[in-house]
């Protein structure tokens, strides 16, 4: 089998490639970094040259989309919805499959309930926006008969190798004292290991009934639940401390555009939401175990912290 990944190098597509190898497949990543995985195959470049989009692609298996733009979001059009075409031209009649890493992102701000692949698209931020559009790109592509498709919509992705900050930060609020809740308790921390991501492509790339399918992939705990565990982990005293929703939102209001002040509206947010994204459907229709428990992942993930901060 030849699997091709772009952001292969990332977070996500480079334990991607590490299962790809581990099954003896063979494995080109487009990058722009020089060091891959031993046993793939470099393909040096972006997501804007076609001479190196179709050798990295052609006769391709599985394409896996992984590249992305999280921090610039002038660079956000341009990587997603840009990028994408020049991958979709790129990719037409050359492969077999295309599975597309987006995100639960797509939904908006869901505030309560169950959220699954028939709730109505509310794309908010610049990086929404621009996923829900490359995921139509490659949707229309493959309506056209350019290849097979999935798109697979994961929450917050983590794992101890992870530039996202925040929920290092939150054990270091939990470790000094610092944390607290925020509203009734049962809010709801959506979160998905890595590896569950990784083995969620792959079942996406290679199961047959997966074709032309959309899945959400998430974990939750209770924020109380979820938090325990972290304090546990720290051999910490789990936070009892709580205010009232009002309480927070109106300082976060006033003074969440700070540079430096925890509690912006976004924050506030997530440690308030009761939404629940379900996957329901893709463990019935592919078969999908998460391989790592939330319990287990956030114990891996406060021991990285642990070192980080030489504690």
């Amino acid at each position: 089998m030849i699997v091709a990944i772009t952001g292969g190098t990332g977070f996500i597509g480079r334990k991607l490639a590490l299962r790809h190898l581990a099954h003896g497949h063979k494995v080109r990543v487009l990058s722009r970094k020089n060091a891959v995985e031993p046993g793939a195959t470099l393909c040096s470049g972006g997501l804007f040259n076609q001479d190196v989009l179709r050798s990295f692609v052609d006769g391709a298996d599985i394409l896996y989309h992984c590249a992305g733009e999280i921090r610039d979001q002038a660079s956000m059009y341009a990587v997603h919805v840009k990028g994408t075409r020049h991958l979709i031209d790129a990719a037409s009649g050359r492969i077999g499959r295309w599975v597309q890493l987006s995100s639960v992102g797509a939904y908006g701000r869901q505030r309560a309930g169950v959220v699954t692949e028939q709730t109505e698209l509310h794309p908010i931020g610049t990086y929404e926006v621009t996923k829900v559009l490359s995921d139509g790109l490659v949707q229309a592509a493959a309506e056209g008969g350019a290849f097979e498709h999935v798109v697979l919509r994961p929450s917050n992705v983590y794992g101890s190798e992870m530039s996202n900050q925040s929920l290092f930060g939150l054990i270091g609020m939990i470790q000094r004292g610092r944390f607290f809740f925020i509203g009734f308790p049962g809010a709801s921390a959506n979160y998905i290991h890595v590896a569950n991501v990784a083995e969620a492509l792959m079942l996406c790339g290679t199961k047959l009934q997966a074709n032309d399918r959309l899945f959400n992939l998430s974990d939750h705990r209770t924020l109380e639940t979820f938090v325990d565990v972290i304090a546990d982990a720290l051999g910490r005293r789990s936070p009892r401390l709580r205010l009232p929703e009002w309480s927070v939102r109106l300082p976060s209001a006033l003074l969440g555009g700070i540079p430096g002040f925890p509690l912006t509206g976004s924050r506030v947010d997530a440690l308030t939401g009761r939404a629940i994204y379900s996957t329901s459907r893709i463990e019935r229709e592919l078969g999908y175990r998460h391989t790592v428990a939330m319990e287990d992942g956030l114990k891996e993930l406060v021991h990285a912290w642990q070192q980080r901060a030489g504690a």
